[in-house]
């Protein structure tokens, strides 16, 4: 089986100008990416922020390939006026350090600076035989440690054509059991357009069917699959504009698409999608993607901008544990197993939560009114979307 990253974590210097995109809309991030307080902005988390919750009391675990400099987090921390944090290692750091978890880790910091952070060495379960044993046995681990953790994956475990649902079996075991515990999962949905099926000694050849697909964990129907955008924001951080992400000169975009392997979740049977597959739809909400539009982070001592979905997941993990502080301190309780309630809220909330995006596309579909194939319900007013949430806990037994 083959291991790969889902989101390729695209870390960029500031580049001032970009010459051309593939739609009309002029897409632009004042300085050239997001600073944590123009994401909050961006998001509509700052009423939340400005109520004093910034996530304490969750803890938020990063599943990675790669490892981090201390040093790096620091000045992350320093630069932006954030707490400084020291996460939690399970399993010794992965030798390698490529930014990925790095900007994973500050991307959950930038928006939750009082949650605890945990990385987890994921690299196990790509050596050798038995890979979906493992990850379950690793989410297992993770639920023993640190039950009612937030969960945020950038990395996949390969295409969901190539196995089966039984495969998968023990895994949607382990994550339904870590949900019952308060858990909820975020998973990139990847950064090759669609085509995440794309890969080995087809890596230089032109795209064709076959190259359309998932990850197959993203493809699970009890993970939160998010998706990636381009942003356009004023010199705050106010939202102006989004739509897909797409790059299609350098063949990245946002992934999503049609399971493999999964029926359609009861939860998403009321979605107004052509053609009417009975078959579980990805990616499920999304968030700034585009490295052109990305946020700003610290990698080698130097502030950069992060991009790729592997950049929308952890933004959301740190958007889950503010929302989960606001729930548990206001009566409600934590999200848990959290699509049932995004698709839900969008069936007639009071107050609207996303913002539907409706322009752009990928290589393999286009973005439009309601859900899509790219960015999924879309990208959320986060305020909004908790106080909808808590309504409906209200409702919900």
């Amino acid at each position: 089986m083959r291991a790969e990253v889902a989101g390729l974590g695209r870390i960029l210097s500031y580049t001032p100008h970009r010459e051309s995109r593939p739609w009309p809309l002029p897409v632009e991030v004042p300085g050239g990416g997001l600073t944590p307080a123009a994401l909050l902005r961006t998001y509509n988390v700052q009423p939340l922020r400005d109520g004093g919750y910034t996530g304490k009391g969750n803890t938020v675990v990063v599943f990675a390939f790669d490892g981090f400099d201390q040093a790096d987090l620091d000045s992350f921390a320093s630069t932006f006026g954030l707490p400084q944090f020291t996460p939690d290692v399970v399993g010794g750091q992965p030798p390698n350090r490529r930014g990925e978890a790095t900007m994973d880790l500050e991307a959950v910091h930038a928006v939750a600076p009082d949650a605890k952070t945990v990385l987890v060495n994921a690299r196990p379960t790509v050596e050798g035989e038995g890979a979906y044993q493992k990850i379950a046995q690793m989410m297992e681990d993770t639920d023993r440690r640190y039950p009612g953790a937030v969960w945020t994956f950038s990395i996949g475990w390969g295409c969901d054509k190539l196995i089966t649902a039984a495969d998968l079996a023990p895994v949607r075991a382990a994550l339904a059991k870590a949900q019952s515990n308060g858990t909820t999962a975020f998973d990139a949905s990847g950064d090759l357009a669609g085509l995440e099926c794309k890969g080995g000694d087809e890596w230089s050849s032109p795209p064709h069917a076959d190259n359309v697909g998932l990850d197959a964990v993203a493809s699970i129907p009890e993970m939160t699959n998010v998706g990636g955008t381009s942003l356009s924001t004023d010199d705050s951080g106010g939202w102006l504009a989004e739509q897909a992400w797409f790059d299609a000169p350098l063949s990245q975009g946002s992934a999503g698409g049609v399971s493999a392997i999964f029926d359609r979740p009861a939860w998403q049977n009321e979605l107004a999608f052509q053609p009417d597959t009975r078959q579980r739809l990805t990616p499920d909400i999304s968030a700034v993607a585009d490295p052109f539009t990305g946020m700003k982070i610290v990698f080698d001592q130097q502030v950069i901008v992060g991009g790729g979905t592997s950049l929308a997941a952890p933004i959301w993990a740190g958007i889950a544990a503010v929302m989960n502080q606001y729930l548990t301190e206001n009566g409600g309780r934590a999200l848990g197993d959290l699509n049932p309630l995004l698709y839900r809220v969008t069936e007639g909330a009071r107050l609207p939560s996303f913002r539907d995006i409706v322009l752009g596309g990928n290589a393999v579909a286009v973005a439009g009114p309601g859900y899509d194939l790219i960015t999924g319900l879309g990208t959320p007013d986060v305020d909004n979307l908790v106080r909808n949430i808590r309504i409906l806990q209200k409702l919900l037994p």
